[in-house]
């Protein structure tokens, strides 16, 4: 994955909530105990987060900084905020070394920040379109790459479903629900 599918799932995130940002955000997004809004401001948070451990490198943590995102902000706003926090984490991705490791809860690659970036970017979008009533599905192109690099363990079957699942958002014939999980980020030692 690279800064493209990043920049991808940004844009599938305005296309699908941009017409949307007048509905009422203050409503849960799907299953999480966040609202609408405040998981919008997660991703903004999120995609700023890795830009950073990219740029800079940490070896051993997540840089002192947070995105806070004005209580006052329109659903729009919030969704300009996550643009150019995705665009932030696109260029650090395009300008990246390869060899370039950075902390995520061990080391990780270019790669791993532009998954976790095209992951809370799609799953999130998903739970906002669930708020506001939306019928939404992730991308099976961008899951399956997800999947693969995320969830090396992922059972076989629709990538989209499977990456629902993995994540506790739906249920897989045969399997238990999942109510915890997590994702593998960095890479193996």
């Amino acid at each position: 994955m690279d800064h493209e599918d990043v920049n991808d799932a940004v844009t599938a995130m305005l296309r699908v909530l941009g017409p949307r940002t007048t509905d009422d955000w203050t409503v849960r997004a799907g299953t999480l105990e966040w609202t609408c809004w405040q998981t919008a401001a997660h991703v903004g948070h999120d995609l700023l987060a890795y830009a950073g451990q990219l740029a800079s490198g940490p070896t051993d943590g997540y840089l002192p900084v947070d995105l806070t995102v004005r209580p006052s902000a329109s659903p729009a706003d919030v969704l300009q905020a996550v643009t150019a926090c995705g665009g932030l984490l696109s260029s650090a991705l395009a300008t990246a070394d390869p060899a370039v490791r950075a902390w995520h809860w061990g080391p990780c690659d270019p790669t791993g920040f532009a998954a976790m970036g095209v992951a809370e970017t799609l799953l999130h979008t998903y739970d906002i379109a669930r708020g506001l009533s939306v019928d939404w599905l992730p991308p099976a192109g961008p899951s399956a790459a997800v999947l693969d690099r995320l969830f090396p363990a992922a059972p076989p079957g629709d990538p989209t479903r499977v990456l629902l699942w993995c994540t506790g958002r739906g249920d897989l014939d045969g399997l238990p629900r999942r109510t915890s999980w997590v994702w593998e980020a960095a890479l193996p030692d």
